[in-house]
Order: structure tokens, then sequence, then C-alpha cells
């Protein structure tokens, strides 16, 4: 896995943290044991937002 993957997959984890932290957002766990459609869209959000944040601070920085 290369260095920006793995740094992806790393802000990806923290953010799901966070994200499954905050009772606004996950209220509560499905009946299907964390595999469930809201968990796979918490972790698609996850990877997408560490993905985008990965590209900002690339661009930020270039001269």
């Amino acid at each position: 896995m290369s260095d920006q993957a793995q740094e992806i997959r790393a802000i990806a984890t923290q953010l799901l943290a966070g994200m499954l932290a905050n009772p606004h957002i996950y209220a509560t766990v499905s009946d299907e044991e964390g595999r469930g459609q809201q968990e796979q869209i918490l972790i698609s959000n996850a990877i997408v937002m560490a993905t985008s944040l990965m590209e900002k601070t690339q661009t930020l920085g270039k001269p």
C-alpha cells in the first residue's frame, strides 16, 4: 500500500471514529452488527472526506 493510501486510510479511520461517537449522526447501531446500510454510508463518507482532505493539503503545499 502506498504512503498516500495509508495516510488516507488513517484519516478515514479517525473521521469514522468521530462520526460513530457522535450521537447526532449515528443515533443507533443497526440490527446488522455494524455491516448495515447506515454503517456502509458512514464508512463511504469517511473515505470521501479523507481523500478530499489529502487533496486539499497537497494543493496547499504547492507554490
